[in-house]
């Protein structure tokens, strides 16, 4: 297939823009890319797409998600986190069932499809919301997925009991880390490679020193990386000192800092933290939306990205959030750290861009796979349709999909060669069923949990 008549961003080692461009696929993989007359030429037995109109840019990469959260959206609004997680989210997925688990994944996975986002990574399933069907929600929809299992010994958030976790989410060592593995043996590298199992490391506090070492040992051993939420608010940092740590010593004596971790929302650090960041490799998922909805704080983002640390972009999951849509997220973070720093250059919408596609890709490990478009890499895009009102007109392709773009722009969407989205319509889903099956379903949770008057309106309804 020869999609033409684009403008293509490869977001390739020379951040090359194509204008009249042209990708060529074969099977999974991107054959060629060029000027589109070029391209014509050399294969003229092609079966074209045309794409004017169009700007073509790898497919987004998000670094963390919850899939098991999106059938709780609108259903903890305007909370800090401590009080999202005790009093909402956990008293809710800790009435999950299997089947709640895959009809959120389902919903989740769609909408990510539908708004660009080509690869994400899950950032902690619990067992309670089967991990079998995150897994073949992934399988069936064609998207890719690194899949972080959870991984915990103590039901708490931080150092506080009085946080407890929902008895229904609480696992110990043989249901989270053994499990992991078992989901690691069963589901690495299927889907023609697009699933990879993670270990899903709960955020400290939440695992003993002895399970963090055991895990990070693990992770060296076969090869699974980590994901985990840290420094996400001022509790985690009092958490960190009253074990005479910050938060990346101690995450540094536990063994976690690594090239095969991603750690998540790292909002409370401080100088020495980013230094002993920097020259470890670890990754970071910034996840502004989430931050700002939950009263967080923000990430040091300018900080981080001049001391070299790599850094993905995140939507987190919908209660914290309320949408699925990477593009979205892309233009807070160009926004909101100007405004921090009164600085109008920090963070450019090219940084962005990057966070969101090569970044992500290599915090990730495959870097070599996706992120960028190019030649023997996989055929992993998106098209945004700039004929519409509120893109018109651009200057700047970049600045366009950054600042201007949502997802509900998205014209197609191919992911390993092959068309999941066409004309902003879901092909290998069925888009109506997700939806009421989400609807019945998340009715059906809240009312388990007995939340049903602390989720609806506020103001009186007739």
């Amino acid at each position: 297939m020869l999609y033409t008549h684009a403008t293509i961003i490869t977001v390739d080692s020379n951040r090359r823009i194509i204008e009249d461009g042209a990708i060529r696929v074969q099977n999974d993989l991107i054959a060629d890319i060029g000027k589109t007359a070029a391209l014509k030429t050399k294969y003229p037995d092609d079966e074209e797409y045309d794409l004017t109109g169009r700007i073509v840019i790898p497919g987004l990469i998000s670094t963390h998600m919850h899939t098991a959260q999106t059938l709780l959206r609108g259903a903890a609004d305007d909370l800090e986190l401590v009080s999202w997680l005790c009093e909402r989210i956990w008293v809710l997925q800790g009435n999950f069932t299997a089947e709640d688990g895959y009809a959120a994944a389902r919903l989740s996975i769609g909408e990510m499809l539908k708004s660009g986002t080509t690869c994400f990574l899950e950032s902690m399933f619990a067992d309670r919301y089967g991990f079998d069907g995150l897994a073949r929600a992934v399988e069936e929809s064609g998207i890719r997925g690194c899949l972080g299992k959870i991984v915990m010994d103590i039901a708490r958030y931080a150092k506080d009991d009085a946080w407890a976790m929902h008895p229904g989410l609480v696992e110990d060592r043989e249901t989270s880390l053994l499990g992991t593995l078992k989901m690691w043996e069963k589901w690495n590298g299927k889907a023609n490679d697009r699933i990879r199992v993670w270990f899903g490391a709960r955020t400290p506090g939440g695992v003993s020193d002895t399970l963090y070492r055991e895990m990070t040992s693990l992770s060296r051993e076969k090869g699974i990386p980590i994901t985990m939420h840290c420094a996400e608010v001022r509790a985690d940092r009092d958490f960190f000192a009253s074990v005479s740590h910050t938060p990346m010593s101690y995450c540094d004596s536990v063994g976690l800092l690594s090239p095969s971790t991603v750690l998540v929302h790292m909002v409370h650090l401080d100088d020495d933290d980013i230094k002993r960041l920097a020259g470890s490799g670890t990754h970071v998922a910034h996840c502004p939306t989430s931050n700002a909805k939950l009263a967080s704080g923000i990430c040091r983002v300018p900080d981080l990205q001049q001391a070299g640390i790599n850094i993905g972009l995140g939507t987190d999951g919908a209660p914290c959030n309320n949408t699925c849509d990477l593009l979205q997220e892309m233009k807070l973070a160009g926004i909101i750290h100007k405004s921090l720093s009164y600085d109008p250059t920090a963070v450019p919408a090219e940084s962005v861009l990057e966070m969101a596609t090569i970044n992500g890709a290599r915090a990730l490990g495959l870097e070599d796979r996706i992120g960028s478009l190019e030649v023997g890499k996989k055929a992993d895009f998106v098209a945004i349709d700039t004929r519409r009102i509120h893109l018109q007109p651009w200057f700047n392709p970049v600045s366009a999909v950054v600042y201007t773009a949502t997802g509900r722009d998205v014209d197609i969407v191919v992911v390993d060669g092959k068309m999941l989205v066409r004309s902003g319509e879901l092909l290998t889903m069925d888009e109506q069923e997700i939806v009421q099956e989400a609807q019945k379903r998340s009715q059906e949770v809240v009312a388990r949990a007995g939340l049903n008057d602390r989720v609806k309106a506020r103001w009186p309804v007739e």
